[in-house]
């Protein structure tokens, strides 16, 4: 057996275009705020990477650099006044932060209606108590390629290895909405790897590089690969260095019913998810329908 691709990419270029076409349904412009603080390379990429694929749906773009130092009461006067502004619908401030500065604090400033990275507390009860809020996009854009490659997920059992507010514990709740029966694993669960082959659905978002062999996979499963782990690539020449996922893809493939890649397929979702909850968050706000297709 030779597993069915999920190609992150197409999936993501596709909702993109989903989400162009809604935009133009709507009676205003999108507006998304990107604010980044100091000069992490990865963070200042991944910001391009945001603003590029916003304007090129369609949004306008509101992007705030501040300095490392930045006080908070100065970040927060500046989230203040975003949340006030009509122009924008969706608000993100890029992760990680300085270490002076509160995460929490700053996550739970922005208002929830903005809050498309779907981190405030509120945002989060509502998931957890199948309200209507807004998904971290990481678990959303899951949740959206899992429904694509199996259509119903009921009576699935899924195991999530990973248990962070951004993914482990919302994708279990999703696939809990969706009439799946998830399981949240970790590195401290007691038989991890017969934990895991019990699965009918793997989400794997731990952070340790190759940490699921193919061996753990129940033959035919779908597995997500959420990790991106910065490795040695001694085979590319010395210090070069490669991106690999939780699993151990080469074995995997040969077990899994699907899976996807790494790179090219849960990373060009979560942007894309990203884009869609600011879609949403301006169709609400305008008092219309929510986009089809674009919520979990």
């Amino acid at each position: 057996m030779v597993a069915e691709i999920i190609d992150g990419k197409a999936f993501a270029a596709k909702l993109r275009q989903e989400i162009k076409t809604e935009i133009a349904t709507l009676p205003s412009k999108v507006g998304l705020a990107v604010v980044i603080v100091g000069d992490n390379p990865a963070s200042h990429v991944y910001v391009k990477n945001k603003v590029k694929q916003t304007k090129e749906v369609g949004m306008e773009s509101f992007h705030h650099e501040l300095p490392e130092d930045v006080s908070e009461k100065t970040l927060l006067e500046l989230i203040n006044k975003l949340n006030h502004d009509a122009k924008i619908h969706g608000i993100l401030v890029q992760l990680p932060l300085p270490k002076h500065l509160s995460e929490d604090a700053v996550i739970q400033a922005i208002t929830p209606e903005k809050d498309v990275d779907g981190f405030h507390v509120i945002n989060s009860g509502k998931l957890a108590t199948g309200q209507q809020g807004f998904v971290p996009c990481t678990p959303l854009g899951c949740s959206l390629m899992l429904k694509d490659t199996l259509g119903d997920l009921s009576g699935k059992h899924a195991v999530v290895i990973g248990r962070s507010n951004i993914v482990g514990k919302p994708m279990a709740q999703l696939l809990l909405g969706a009439n799946a029966t998830p399981t949240i694993a970790h590195s401290r669960t007691k038989d991890l790897a017969d934990v895991v082959r019990q699965a009918d659905i793997v989400v794997a978002a731990v952070g340790r590089p190759e940490m699921v062999p193919g061996d753990w996979i129940k033959p035919g499963a779908t597995v997500i690969d959420v990790g991106i782990n910065r490795v040695p690539a001694p085979e590319k020449g010395e210090g070069k260095h490669k991106i690999v996922g939780d699993v151990h893809f080469e074995s995997a493939e040969k077990v899994a019913g699907a899976i996807t890649p790494v790179p090219g397929g849960v990373g060009p979702m979560t942007i894309a998810c990203l884009l869609a909850n600011t879609v949403t968050a301006a169709a609400r706000s305008a008092n219309l329908p929510e986009p089809e297709g674009l919520t979990a």
